[in-house]
């Protein structure tokens, strides 16, 4: 260990031949670690790569508290979290473009669709009588129970199910005379 502290120094102040070494030391048991994390030769190598990369663009904060084993073992580690949860959110990202991007003609005609269907669902509502349409919206947009409505409008549970049967028999008559 004190002779890493001594190499780490050695780097810090700018000694090529050092960190030469130290690339050549570790470079190919790093890569296989990180390969066995990865499952990918070319990836492994990227990750190895771009941490001595760092370690000497960065070599002025190196800081090794522990030995350069153990260091450079659980960069290449988190290096490796990393890229791995990266590429969760990428495929994920990707899955959801390929859905998405599939259906945006799809999704045009829908909201097209929608607004209609809004504005005879506005219709139908200002036709109900107030109390009518009231508990309607409480069940159905606000998500209520009957005897949740019930007990905040202080009516009978059968009331609000009357109610309810009034506003869905005009609602379907109104969207099966389309």
């Amino acid at each position: 260990m004190p002779g890493d502290y001594k190499i780490a120094r050695r780097i810090r102040q700018g000694d090529k031949k050092q960190f030469e070494s130290l690339f050549r030391s570790f470079y190919v048991s790093l890569v296989r670690y990180a390969g066995t994390m990865i499952k990918d030769q070319d990836t492994a190598e990227e990750i190895v790569q771009d941490l001595f990369f760092t370690l000497w663009k960065d070599r002025e904060k190196l800081q090794i508290k522990s030995s350069l084993n153990g260091y450079l073992f659980r960069a290449v580690h988190n290096r490796c979290l990393h890229h791995i949860s990266h590429s969760k959110v990428v495929e994920k990202h990707a899955r959801e473009t390929l859905v998405l991007g599939s259906t945006v003609d799809e999704d045009t005609a829908n909201l097209v669709n929608f607004n209609d269907l809004q504005e005879k669902v506005a219709g139908i509502l200002e036709r109900l009588p107030p109390r009518c349409g009231q508990i309607f919206c409480m069940n159905r947009f606000e998500g209520l129970k009957y005897s949740e409505i019930a007990e905040r409008l202080a009516i009978s549970v059968k009331t609000v199910e009357a109610n309810m049967g009034r506003a869905l028999k005009e609602f379907r008559k109104a969207l099966t005379e389309q």
